[in-house]
Parts: structure tokens; C-alpha cells; sequence
């Protein structure tokens, strides 16, 4: 008779009968640190719902950190003129926004009723105060000061912002790159201030058109172009994945931090992070 594919074999006997003993050596628990992580949800509220809320920021949180080790280190490259480690280092950053788009779903499965019956305990607390997500599209070059303002009582938190402001975005090392390569960029914008938000420039539109008309010459520009494209598509869906979810929970009343909510989610569609790469598109 044949063993049933469910009977534990020989070695999983053997392994289950084995004394193991990691006093002196280091447990996946242990390499993870799992006992902190685990234990870091403390629902306010006795709702069931609470720890579903709690878990989804949380998780969304560890996302955001990986994005900005990966963002921080494909601009090092950039602006190195390494490219090929930049382009996997961008495919990452992408599908972790892919990841981010699905995570939605399963926040959405909170209705209305179960929301608001945790949302007194929440205060004015919000995802509007993530400081990572903040970094994140500064990195990006969507800047502000007036988005510092939510971080002005941590003061290590707000330096942290205030040198990513200043800090020229991962679309202006691109464009640094493009200059080395000898494509015309106006010095006004190669040279501006990088605390200013991204703006459409002509001179940057031109270059790009440049680069697609002929990608065997610029061969990594093109690859480049492609995966800041792809990486703004990404983002573009996790955008419209949270404003229709929030819209799903909580209709158009204010966010809990005393923003519009659904209404200033729905401005934010309308950013654009790489403009010059969009717009080319309609002259090629």
C-alpha cells in the first residue's frame, strides 16, 4: 500500500523526534525578531475589527521602508552612472506598489459600521503623517514645505525631511545623467533648486524624445525611462486603490487627521512625478 501523501515521511519523523536546541544558536523567530514585531498591535478599541487596521499600516509601514533603502540606493547609482544595478533596484520598488494595490483589498473588506466603531479611538492619528510615505515622494520629487508641517513635534523625524527635501530627487540625478551623455538640458533646470517640485521643462521633454527616437544609442536612458514609466504606473494604481477604498469605508466625510479625506486623495491623482516621460509620448 502506498504511504497517503499526508503521513509524515521518515525524515519529517526524524526531524519531529530530533532534541533540537537553539539556546546557543540563532531560531527563525530569533533572525526575525518576531517576539517584537508580533506583539507590537495594541488595539484601543474592544472591536474585532481594530487588529485588521492596525496590521494593514503596519505591514504597509515595513513596505515603505524597503522602497526607500531601494529609491535611496538606485539614486546613489544613478548618479554614479551605474545603471543596471538602478533598473533592478526600480523593478523592485515597483512590484512592492503591486503589492501595495492588492494589500487594499483586504482593508476593504471593513465596512462602514465596523470603521466607525474604532475610529473614536484613533484620535488624530492618519496615514497623512507617515513620514515614510513623505520621504517616499520627496524621493520622487514631489516636494513641499508645507508637508512638513504634520512631523514639526519630531524633531528627528523632521530633519530627516528637511535633508530629503533638499535633497535632489532620484528624477534629477536621471536628468544630471542625461547631461552627461551630452543631451541639451536647460541649464535653468539642471541647475534649479531641488527643494522645488518636479515641473514640466521643454528642454527635458526634448531630450527625452530624443532618447526614444533612438534607443540603440541611449540604450540605458531608454531602459531608464521605461522603468521610472512603469515604477509611476505602479504608483499611480495604489493611489487610486486607496482613495476608492477609503471612499468604500468612510464615503466623503473628513479624514482623522482634519484632512478633505476623499477629496484631497482624489487631488493627488492628478500629481504627475515624471511629466516630461508622459507628455512625450503624444509628439513620438
Amino acid at each position: 500500500m502506498s504511504q497517503c501523501p499526508y503521513s509524515p515521511s521518515n525524515q519529517d519523523a526524524d526531524w519531529h523526534n530530533a532534541e533540537l536546541n537553539f539556546s546557543d544558536s540563532m531560531s527563525y523567530g530569533d533572525y526575525l525578531d518576531l517576539g517584537r514585531i508580533l506583539s507590537a498591535q495594541h488595539p484601543l478599541s474592544p472591536d474585532h475589527n481594530e487588529l485588521l487596521f492596525i496590521i494593514q499600516h503596519q505591514t504597509s509601514e515595513l513596505w515603505m521602508k524597503l522602497m526607500l533603502h531601494e529609491l535611496k540606493a538606485a539614486r546613489e547609482h544613478i548618479r554614479l552612472s551605474e545603471l543596471q544595478p538602478a533598473f533592478k533596484m526600480l523593478a523592485r520598488v515597483s512590484r512592492i506598489f503591486d503589492q501595495l494595490v492588492h494589500a487594499w483589498t483586504v482593508l476593504a473588506t471593513m465596512t462602514p459600521t465596523e470603521y466607525h466603531s474604532i475610529r473614536p479611538f484613533l484620535g488624530q492619528s492618519s496615514g497623512f503623517q507617515s513620514f515614510q510615505y513623505r520621504e517616499i515622494e520627496f524621493l520622487l520629487g514631489n516636494k513641499s514645505a508645507t508637508l512638513l508641517r504634520p512631523h514639526a513635534h519630531r524633531p528627528e523625524l523632521l530633519q530627516a525631511l528637511q535633508e530629503a527635501i533638499v535633497t535632489p530627487s532620484l528624477y534629477d540625478e536621471a536628468i544630471g545623467l542625461m547631461v552627461k551623455a551630452g543631451l541639451h538640458i536647460d541649464p535653468q533646470r539642471f541647475e534649479r533648486d531641488p527643494s522645488s517640485p518636479t515641473a514640466h521643462d521643454p528642454s527635458v521633454e526634448a531630450a527625452w524624445r530624443e532618447v526614444y527616437t533612438d534607443p540603440k544609442r541611449y540604450w540605458d536612458l531608454y531602459q531608464l525611462a521605461e522603468k521610472f514609466i512603469d515604477l509611476e504606473d505602479s504608483f499611480r494604481q495604489w493611489r487610486f486603490r486607496h482613495v476608492t477604498t477609503v471612499e468604500r469605508i468612510i464615503g466623503f466625510q473628513p479624514g482623522t487627521g482634519g484632512t478633505e479625506g476623499v477629496g484631497y486623495l482624489r487631488k493627488m491623482l492628478d500629481t504627475v512625478l515624471f511629466p516630461e516621460l508622459w507628455r512625450v509620448r503624444s509628439t513620438l
